[in-house]
């Protein structure tokens, strides 16, 4: 086994965990449409990293894994009945609401991975890695790149239809409010407040408690039940 088929194996896993749970939800449950959004975007991941497509592998592969083990701690907390981050809750509660779009889902989840779990993430990659978040910033780009092209092929493939227009209209006004490119910039910022703070106790923990809510107020926006 070559060095770098051995760093891939983590991305293996965290794919055959979603793939697992892909096959386990119903279609039309909120978790299931975020998570194979989120699948399509590992994969990919992994495809550019069997390409070489990354500059620095190891810490791409680092990045990738904790960003979504974060997600999926958050799955195995709610499957537990423990209480999962607040900028997941929001989903999980309103999984299975029929006035909630598949549109409205798969953002939501995007809000929350992006907006509080890739700051810790960063983070957590920096501590496996024993470098800094300027260290991964390259990698950081590329991760974000392709979650920002997906995001518009989201948009394409889950907006309704022309036969569907009143239930467009108040959609498209309340997605536009949010942007996955804005997200990420903001999710960057946090990330290196969190590791100039890393040192500083009960004001880290308080600046990510806040970064939490404030993310699961916007997913609970996102997920404002239409009319039929």
């Amino acid at each position: 086994m070559t060095q770098l088929e051995h760093l891939t194996t983590p991305v293996d896993a965290v794919v055959s965990r979603m793939r697992a749970l892909d096959a386990a939800l119903p279609e039309r449950d909120g978790v299931a449409v975020f998570n194979r959004v989120y699948l399509t975007v590992t994969e990919e991941v992994d495809r550019h990293l069997d390409a070489g497509e990354f500059p620095d592998p190891r810490a791409a592969i680092a990045l990738d894994v904790r960003f979504a083990e974060r997600y999926l701690a958050a799955v195995d907390a709610t499957a537990a009945d423990r209480r999962a981050p607040a900028c997941w809750r929001p989903l999980f509660q309103l999984r299975r609401h029929p006035g909630v779009r598949p549109l409205q889902f798969a953002l939501a989840g995007i809000n929350a991975h992006i907006g509080h779990d890739l700051a810790l993430a960063v983070v957590d990659a920096c501590r496996t890695l024993g470098c800094e978040p300027p260290d991964v910033e390259d990698e950081f780009d590329r991760v974000g790149e392709l979650l920002v092209s997906l995001e518009e092929r989201v948009r394409e493939d889950l907006m309704p239809g022309p036969d569907l227009l009143q239930i467009a209209d108040p959609l498209t006004h309340l997605l536009g409010s949010w942007s996955l490119e804005r997200a990420r910039d903001a999710a960057w910022v946090a990330a290196r407040a969190l590791w100039a703070l890393r040192h500083c106790g009960e004001v880290a923990e308080e600046f990510t408690e806040r970064l939490d809510a404030a993310v699961g107020f916007a997913g609970r926006m996102l997920l404002t039940p239409l009319a039929d």
